[in-house]
């Protein structure tokens, strides 16, 4: 049985951890779909080296580590005359990760959506930014809500990267309780807690989505 005694004495500080990971959780969940979906379209525009660059892009972040993208942005930058604080650097890192598995998510929805709906958009006048935004995103849409929603709880779970750069998250807030109190196994385990008040809500929300469009393609 955990000591609650762990989290009362240091309400405080758990909160303000919960809160710097809630925060950063919104801002890289608006900031990866967005990039996300200028990603996708990059890799499926007519253009080749929107094409090559969009890939490249998706591919070089999808296959290295979180951690090293985060040291990229914590450690790196700064050689170059950039210097970011630990929370903005982590929520960068969370960001740029998100988005390359958003973008593929993107991009298998609209290329699910039928070649004739850009072809019947395009006749009728529209240009391909037009016909892409108005006709095959909506629809690609209502395809990728579900998979989205598995990417922005992964999200929230990787947010603990900012823990390891200083950003003042819940897992960076636990390590300066479990140094304070000497005590590990009972900090954490309430760390836990306060990311499954985040991740079973968010989860619950997937798999109702999941449901309810199930049964509009029925």
């Amino acid at each position: 049985m955990p000591d609650f005694s762990i989290l009362t004495n240091n309400i405080d500080m758990y909160l303000e951890g919960f809160k710097y990971t809630v925060l950063s959780s919104v801002i890289a969940l608006i900031g990866s779909f967005i990039l996300g979906v200028v990603l996708a379209v990059m890799r499926i525009a007519p253009i080749r080296i929107l094409n090559w660059l969009g890939a490249a892009i998706v591919e070089f972040v999808r296959n290295i580590p979180l951690v090293l993208i985060a040291f990229i942005f914590y450690f790196a930058l700064p050689v170059v005359g950039i210097t970011l604080n630990g929370f903005v650097a982590g929520t960068v890192t969370l960001t740029v990760y998100t988005a390359a598995f958003i973008a593929e998510v993107i991009r298998a929805g609209i290329l699910s959506v039928a070649k004739g709906q850009m072809e019947a958009a395009r006749s009728s006048g529209l240009t391909y930014t037009q016909a892409m935004y108005h006709v095959v995103l909506p629809q690609a849409m209502k395809i990728v809500i579900p998979p989205l929603g598995n990417q922005f709880l992964n999200l929230v779970k990787n947010s603990s990267i900012l823990g390891i750069i200083a950003g003042a998250d819940l897992m960076y807030q636990g390590d300066l309780i479990s140094t304070k109190t000497f005590v590990t196994f009972d900090v954490y385990i309430f760390v836990g807690m306060f990311y499954l008040i985040l991740t079973i809500p968010l989860s619950m929300l997937v798999r109702y989505l999941e449901k309810r469009l199930a049964k509009e393609a029925v």
